[in-house]
């Protein structure tokens, strides 16, 4: 039984969460594109997407004021190597297209929901602590406290807590100011505000949610725990701030319409996510399991489900997995309720370098949809 991405945007719908089983098949990002449009025609005014919230707002100015140019924000707007997927350069033009002669209450809005880091090693949060110290007009020597920026952002300051420098007295001093600062920030809104925009606020907010957020990660950093519970905990950070950049999206997005979001299915499902990384086993709460304890049914989550890949080198699923019970009656893609998707097997011949996580029951058991895709080829 194949339905409509519209038959699951209930009247209660904030947040119409779509996830990708991995991030290297490209239909699903294609596929994403082709249901925008249709989910706009249906109010939804906003997308969120797995990169860098800061980042974003280059793509959203963009595709919303036309300010700036498709490369640059495509180069400088997007974290992760994004910029360089097709499907998401794609996505932008048609969103710039179709705001181009749109009252501003109508156009479509572009947000990143992502942290400005990896799990694994994060940035200095110089820039962005400036960045807001700038707005304010403060006179805060925030560099001689930060010093040089690699010292951050090397791979071993988030790996070894010997070498995070998140516990020094200047990552702590550098907390209480950021904290300040924040709580400056909303004391002088209306003074701010009038002085300049309420654009421009919100800007100076989301950079320094982003720099006091790198503090507390580099903090966690510091730990001493057993490997697999640290970075257990070093994922559920980052996905408790995709969380709350969420829920921050969806305050300013509320008036306008729904949002539709679009990363990996183990940010967005309900259940707790997990993960194998080398010889770690990773279990934490994820994106989706934060969102949909605090939203319930206002959160939709559509998880997604790969027949077979070229692209990826993954080969046709055997009969009684998930997928290949789908892959038999799903020629190109389709979209099914999670509950009229029978019993089978955890699919099995998945290798860790494909990013490709199969199905499973808990997935499904808390699921509200599949959408499947029987060969990457074909999108």
């Amino acid at each position: 039984m194949s339905q409509d991405i519209r038959d699951f945007v209930t009247a209660s719908c904030d947040l119409l969460a779509f996830g990708e089983p991995t991030h290297r098949e490209p239909s699903f990002g294609r596929l994403r594109n082709e249901l925008l449009p249709r989910l706009a025609g249906r109010g939804f005014r906003s997308i969120a997407m797995e990169t860098d919230r800061v980042a974003a707002l280059a793509v959203d100015d963009f595709v919303r004021e036309g300010e700036g140019s498709l490369d640059a924000v495509m180069r400088e707007g997007f974290s992760h190597g994004w910029g360089d997927v097709d499907a998401n350069r794609r996505l932008v033009a048609w969103m710039r297209e179709y705001n181009e002669d749109r009252p501003p209450h109508e156009r479509l809005a572009f947000h990143g929901f992502d942290a400005p880091m990896e799990t694994l090693s994060a940035p200095s949060p110089r820039a962005y602590l400036e960045h807001a110290r700038d707005y304010m007009g403060l006179d805060l020597d925030i560099a001689s406290l930060t010093g040089d920026d690699r010292r951050w952002s090397r791979p071993e300051a988030v790996m070894d807590p010997a070498m995070s420098i998140g516990a020094t007295a200047e990552a702590r001093e550098l907390r209480v100011i950021a904290d300040d600062m924040l709580v400056a920030l909303y004391e002088r809104a209306p003074e701010l505000i009038a002085a300049t925009s309420r654009a421009e606020w919100s800007r100076a907010e989301i950079h320094l949610t982003a720099g006091l957020v790198l503090l507390r990660y580099h903090k966690r950093a510091t730990q001493r725990l057993e490997r697999n519970a640290r970075i257990s905990r070093l994922a559920a950070a980052r996905d408790a701030l995709m969380a709350q950049n969420l829920l921050a999206i969806r305050n300013a997005e509320e008036r306008r319409g729904p949002t539709f979001v679009f990363a990996h299915n183990t940010h967005l499902q309900r259940n707790p996510s997990h993960m194998r990384m080398g010889d770690m086993d990773l279990t934490w709460f994820g994106t989706g399991a934060v969102i949909a304890s605090l939203l319930d049914e206002r959160y939709v989550f559509v998880a997604g489900s790969l027949g077979r890949s070229e692209t990826i080198k993954l080969g046709e699923p055997e009969p009684d997995t998930f997928e290949g019970g789908m892959q038999s009656r799903i020629t190109t893609w389709g979209l099914t309720p999670a509950a009229a998707i029978p019993s089978a097997r955890r699919r099995t011949d998945a290798v860790p370098e494909q990013g490709y996580f199969p199905l499973d029951q808990a997935v499904l058991d808390t699921a509200d949809a599949v959408l499947h895709i029987s060969d990457g080829a074909t999108v």
